[in-house]
Parts: C-alpha cells; sequence; structure tokens
C-alpha cells in the first residue's frame, strides 16, 4: 500500500513533529486544535499548558551566588602584643562567698572587723595565705561588705591566682559598682591573664574613681596591648561592613539583572506573537512558521516595522514581492525564511503554505518563479517564464516608442 504523501509532504511532518519534540508547548496552539485532539483520540497524555511553558515565562527568584568566602581575619593573637607578665590562670575551685542573704548583728560586723585587722596584719607580714583564710571568716560574718571581696582578691593576686581575685571583685562590684578596689584589682587580674581591654576599662575606672599610682602605672602598661587590639577590631568591623555593603549590592545587581532579563523575554515573546499574528489564517502556519518565529535572528528582524510591514504587504498579496526586489533587508530575510523551508527537496520559498503563487517548483533552488509573472533574476525562474538569465525562457517585446508596434491607433 503506497502512502498518499509526497516525499515533500513527508519531509514537513517529519519537521513539524520534530519541532513538537524539541517545543512541547507547540502542541497548545489554537491551530493545531485539530491535531491535540487526535492525539488525545489516539490515548496520548497531553500535559497542561501552563506545566509545559519555557522556564523563562516565569519569573524565578535568582540563583544565589555562592557565598563570598570572608577574608581571613586574623585572631588577636595574630597581633603583635607585647606578653611580658603573663601568666597561667588558676584554675581552682570558687572561695567561699558567704552567705548573700545574711543581715549580720553588730555583734558579728564588729567580730568582722577584728578579722579584718588581722588579715591586714598577715598582708603586711606576706603571710597571703593567712591573710586570705582570716578574710573568708570576716566575709562569712559580714558578707555584705564589699571591700573585704576587694581585699581578699589582692591576696590571690600575689600568689598568682587572677581567676579567684577577678571572682572577688565581681562579687564586691556587685554589692559596690563605684569600688575603687575592685576595679583596680580585677584590672589587674585581667592583665596577669592577656585579657588587655578587660584590663584598661577597669583600670581606667579605678583610676577616676579613686586615682592612684599603682593602678595609673598598671594601666600605663596595658594600654599599647589594649590599642592594638581596639584598632584590630574597628578593622575587622569595618572590613565586616564592607562585605555586608557589596553584598547588598551584588544581590541588587543580579536582582535587577533578572528583572531585566524577563522584561526582555516577555517583550520578544510578545514580538513572537505578533510576528506570528501576520500569518494567522493562512493554511499550516502555525505548524511550518513555527520552525523559524522562534529563530532569535528572525525575531529580532520582525521588530523592524519595516520588515514587519513588508511581509503583512507580501501575505496579502504575493505578487507584491517585486516590489522588495531592490531592498536587500527584506530579501536577505526571505532568503533565511527560505533556506528554513529547504527540507527534502523544497526549494526557497517553494512550497511555502500561504503565500499564495510563491509556490515553487520541488528541487528548484532560489526564490522560485512565480505563475504569471518574470522570475527573479539569477534567483530561477520557471521555465516558459521571462527571467533575467539567458536561458530563462521567451523574451519580452522589445520596447518601442511607435503605437503601431503594440496595435494601437
Amino acid at each position: 500500500m503506497s502512502l498518499p504523501l509526497s516525499t515533500e509532504h513527508i519531509a514537513q511532518l517529519k519537521a513539524f513533529i520534530e519541532l513538537v519534540d524539541k517545543q512541547p508547548s507547540v502542541i497548545h496552539h489554537p491551530q493545531l486544535a485539530f491535531f491535540k485532539n487526535f492525539l488525545v483520540k489516539l490515548g496520548a497524555k497531553i500535559t497542561s499548558e501552563t506545566t509545559d511553558k519555557p522556564k523563562s515565562e516565569t519569573f524565578t527568584k535568582p540563583a544565589e551566588e555562592p557565598a563570598e568566602e570572608p577574608e581571613p581575619v586574623s585572631e588577636e593573637s595574630d597581633v603583635e602584643l607585647d606578653m611580658t607578665g603573663v601568666i597561667e590562670p588558676d584554675n581552682d575551685d570558687p572561695q567561699p562567698m558567704g552567705d548573700y542573704d545574711l543581715q549580720p548583728t553588730d555583734e558579728q560586723i564588729e567580730e568582722s572587723h577584728s578579722k579584718r585587722s588581722e588579715a591586714v596584719s598577715a598582708f603586711v607580714e606576706k603571710d597571703y595565705e593567712k591573710a586570705i583564710k582570716l578574710y573568708t571568716e570576716a566575709i562569712q560574718l559580714n558578707p555584705q561588705a564589699s571591700l573585704l571581696y576587694a581585699k581578699r582578691g589582692q591576696a590571690y593576686i600575689l600568689l598568682n591566682k587572677p581567676n579567684a581575685c577577678i571572682r572577688d571583685c565581681d562579687r564586691a562590684l556587685e554589692l559596690n559598682p563605684d569600688s575603687a578596689a575592685a576595679h583596680k584589682f580585677r584590672g589587674r587580674a585581667n592583665q596577669l591573664l592577656g585579657k588587655w581591654e578587660e584590663a584598661a576599662s577597669d583600670l581606667r575606672l579605678a583610676c577616676k574613681f579613686d586615682f592612684d599610682e599603682q593602678a595609673d602605672a598598671w594601666l600605663k602598661e596595658v594600654t599599647p596591648n589594649a590599642r592594638k587590639i581596639e584598632e584590630h577590631k574597628r578593622k575587622k568591623e569595618r572590613k565586616a561592613l564592607e562585605r555586608e555593603e557589596k553584598a547588598r549590592r551584588e544581590r541588587i545587581r543580579l536582582m535587577r539583572e533578572a528583572q531585566a532579563k524577563a522584561s526582555e523575554e516577555a517583550k520578544q515573546r510578545q514580538q513572537a506573537a505578533g510576528a506570528d499574528a501576520q500569518f494567522e489564517g493562512m493554511p499550516g502556519a502555525a505548524g511550518q512558521f513555527g520552525q523559524f518565529l522562534n529563530d532569535p535572528e528572525i525575531q529580532k528582524a520582525f521588530q523592524d516595522p519595516e520588515v514587519a510591514a513588508a511581509f503583512k504587504d507580501i501575505s496579502s498579496n504575493p505578487s507584491n514581492l517585486f516590489k522588495y526586489q531592490s531592498n536587500p533587508k527584506i530579501m536577505s530575510l526571505i532568503n533565511k525564511i527560505s533556506s528554513k523551508f529547504d527540507m527534502g527537496g523544497m526549494g526557497g520559498m517553494g512550497g511555502m503554505p500561504g503565500m499564495g503563487g510563491m509556490g515553487g517548483m520541488p528541487g528548484m533552488g532560489g526564490m522560485g518563479g512565480m505563475p504569471g509573472m518574470g522570475g527573479m533574476g539569477g534567483m530561477g525562474g520557471m521555465p516558459g517564464f521571462p527571467g533575467a538569465g539567458a536561458d530563462a525562457g521567451p523574451k519580452a517585446p522589445p520596447k518601442s516608442n511607435n503605437f503601431e508596434d503594440f496595435n494601437l491607433d
């Protein structure tokens, strides 16, 4: 059984199927409704148009670029500091602090003063262990006395126990935030631990509340290191702000690019739809013109009002093609479209449905001659019609100024 289709028709059908395979959304074109219904009858499952749209039709949030690796920032240990006098931290169990809720009686307060006097004497004799023991007894008798904690903290410093001193001074400052002694000894303890900023802060406050030469001398020792660290932190903060601002600008740039791209794609789809409308009503237009209407170069060409008007003019009357033979812009686009339709023996614009009498003969190159009209020079006219070539067919009558030559009276 032979197919009732020519080779040319089979080639067109193959091209159409390839187009649908690459762009499934074409099947939803209104002019192809009959074909879509036919496929459904055969049992084909066709996805809805909304799920088959190109990804570009849906605005999606631009993919975030990989987070920029933060610049390696030097730690404080990388800052060149003078570590003279820094010692290893003590890790002893916390010392007794007394009953915070105890409200001492007058007798207890008096006995606490007595213990404190004994502790001062032991301290002067440099018996710091004994001094700490006596201060502890005084604290248990009167746990509300801020100075007792500060003085015991001083003794802990001399035993190279800065953490114990800090615990005592913290408690002293809870009871009296303006205690110059507590700030002074805690500042010294932080200095011994290499906590330069904390040390400088405490020693400044100590000198502010009650100037002390020893506190001032310690402050001068810690200030250079504290300033280096403070400057280092300011640089880190500045760089962090710069990176944050750079990332913000980059996010704005990506968002604007994505919006511009989406707008441009929407504009191109609208223009392509307008170009497709130029051929509305032409037999087979959706299937065959779909091959080139999606070509970016052709889409761009149809944005030119002159090109769009010319093709509309030609589609309304194919013989109007000759009006544009001398227009390289129009003819260049026609030749490009012709090459798109050059499938398995289709020559030039020959066989383009809907273009009226522009049907060329299969297998012939160029712009196939139009029935009843002279072929385009050098573009392969049909035998029997005048053309530009030597063998284009019978020549047209010679021009003459004698009316008798034209059988005119």
